[in-house]
């Protein structure tokens, strides 16, 4: 059985990300069209609610989160700065992204996030050694 790290979790927030999800904000619209349906063969959750933050992408599988930068992040990169620093505590990934950037580059932003996912999970034919003859006779 596969043992699965517990993230905290406000329940107080489930009502805040059901807003952000019905905002509809282009960037993050863009961006889910691309990772929904397991496009990039994982399951990513939009605004999730994980400790005191509501992040707007996470895949429990990859340990991964993904930020979109956009207007309202101005002038706030202690604050940033802070709250990647506890997602990180809990053994999480954040890649961030300029609301730009996703607008204008967003092949660019999904190879990215593919580029990382090849990097960061084993393929099936690495992930177990080939065996070379001989070994069990």
């Amino acid at each position: 059985m596969i043992k699965r790290k517990i993230i905290p979790y406000n329940p107080r927030l489930k009502e805040v990300a059901k807003k952000l999800r019905k905002q509809g904000i282009l960037s993050e619209v863009l961006l889910r069209n691309e990772l929904k349906g397991k496009k990039l063969g994982y399951d990513f959750h939009r605004q999730k609610p994980i400790d005191e933050f509501v992040i707007d992408f996470y895949c429990a599988e990859l340990d991964l989160v993904i930020e979109i930068d956009g207007d309202s992040h101005n002038d706030k990169f202690d604050e940033d700065q802070r709250r990647q620093k506890i997602l990180e505590s809990f053994d999480l990934t954040v890649l961030r992204y300029y609301d730009g950037d996703v607008k204008q580059n967003l092949g660019d932003v999904v190879d990215h996030i593919k580029e990382w996912i090849r990097i960061h999970t084993p393929s099936p034919l690495s992930a177990v050694p080939p065996l070379s003859r001989g070994e069990f006779d």
